[in-house]
């Protein structure tokens, strides 16, 4: 059996484990077992070191060195554990992905040794001090609006993993000071004249690629500038969509030729009424040979019919295909560039959600309901109000605003008649 001793009235115990030849020494301190090795073999001196030890034990639990509380490491590491359990198949892997950088890159280093109680709203405003200067210092520029907005939020849903836990009693003030109303911007889109522009390039860059290899890349694009442009589908839900998703109907009410599109994208499955203009494009996709590497499909594995192209071989899309299985950047980013369309007025850059924004616009701009377009676009009134109709100069009624009340006419002063300038008038004579 192993020996033991006490000393300082008992709150330290000094022992020897039997296969060790040195003493050990341990003592409850801040609601915690703690204990260490001496490395001493002589009792005398291992007694001398356990009381400088637990002296000095005492010491950092008195400055707070000592944390008797969960400190924050410990917080987001359930919190990530958690998050990658509870949100698997809700939240994509990138988004999960940047929740791990957040914690571990920026607000571990910074809140992992911090007691959950010592976090304060002054302490997070350090942290926005300390990633400005930091981002500064090795970058040349603050971090952006948005990157504080989604580490702030990161933090946030720690700090509510640990109320949870009843590790900390109640969040802190994670607002921002000093930061008054952002202004709202709206999105960057194509005019009718930059659009026309646009599709007129596509169109061109289509018939005559500069590289002949090319030619198939450069009618996808075409075609996809029209398709988003006369649909309004998000960039995920069209390279999402198959061939299977979209119908070419009569709708009864226009009296038009239309797609109807079951959409799956971020909120799911919606559908999509789209414009006339969406169709002949959508044909001609359907109807061009495409060459079997784009999407890695098997020749003939979905009935598709086959055909032979010299080397390379090339196959009619099946229902079950991609109707854009790639997206070609970089030549529609070449085309931008060449038309000068590369950023709008403000300078943001125009991508391919732009041609989403462009179709909102242009319903607006030609009386649309705005509650039909949020409808058919899978969204809300509230943000086609907030980013779209502010700068809709369609929306602003020049006969409902610049109405004039008219002016009474002046009365004409007329004689005074003898008796009339003698009788007194009162009220109750009006």
């Amino acid at each position: 059996m192993a020996e033991q001793y006490t000393i300082m009235g008992g709150k330290v115990h000094v022992y020897q484990r039997q296969n060790s030849s040195c003493w050990q020494c341990s003592s409850y301190l801040g609601g915690k077992n703690r204990r260490t090795s001496t490395k001493e073999e002589s009792l005398s001196k291992a007694k001398e070191i356990a009381e400088d030890w637990y002296l000095q034990l005492r010491g950092k639990l008195r400055t707070g060195e000592i944390k008797t509380e969960k400190t924050f490491r410990q917080a987001s590491e359930l919190y990530l554990r958690e998050y990658d359990i509870i949100t698997q198949g809700e939240r994509s892997k990138g988004y999960v992905r940047g929740q791990h950088c957040r914690s571990q890159v920026h607000l571990v280093p910074f809140f992992g040794h911090m007691g959950l109680s010592e976090i304060t709203a002054g302490k997070v405003q350090d942290y926005r001090v300390h990633r400005h200067e930091e981002a500064v210092a090795t970058r040349g520029k603050p971090p952006a609006h948005n990157t504080m907005h989604q580490e702030i939020v990161t933090l946030r849903q720690t700090l509510k993993t640990a109320v949870r836990q009843g590790w900390l009693d109640h969040l802190p003030d994670l607002s921002e000071p000093y930061r008054s109303s952002p202004k709202i911007s709206h999105r960057a889109w194509f005019s009718p004249e930059e659009y026309k522009k646009l599709y007129e390039a596509t169109r061109k860059r289509a018939h005559a690629p500069k590289q002949a290899r090319f030619k198939w890349e450069s009618e996808q694009l075409h075609d996809y500038v029209l398709f988003s442009a006369n649909t309004g589908l998000r960039p995920d839900e069209a390279r999402r969509l198959q061939f299977r998703d979209a119908t070419i109907v009569e709708d009864d009410a226009s009296g038009q030729t239309i797609l109807e599109i079951e959409v799956r994208g971020k909120r799911g499955v919606g559908y999509c009424k789209s414009m006339s203009g969406a169709v002949r494009p959508f044909e001609r996709l359907k109807a061009r040979l495409r060459p079997a590497r784009v999407d890695g499909a098997i020749m003939g594995d979905n009935g598709s019919q086959l055909a032979k192209n010299g080397s390379d071989a090339l196959r009619l899309p099946g229902p079950t295909d991609l109707i854009f299985p790639k997206w070609q950047r970089e030549l529609f980013n070449a085309i931008l560039n060449e038309e000068n369309l590369r950023s709008d007025r403000e300078g943001r850059p125009r991508t391919a959600y732009s041609l989403r924004h462009t179709y909102i616009c242009l319903r607006l701009m030609e009386g649309a309901d705005i509650y039909q377009i949020a409808k058919n676009c899978r969204t809300s009134v509230e943000m086609i109000e907030k980013y779209y109709a502010a700068h809709i100069k369609t929306n602003l009624d020049a006969a409902a605003i610049n109405i004039m009340r008219l002016k009474p006419k002046k009365k004409q002063n007329q004689p005074k008649t003898q008796n009339q300038s003698r009788r007194p008038t009162h009220d109750a004579d009006v």
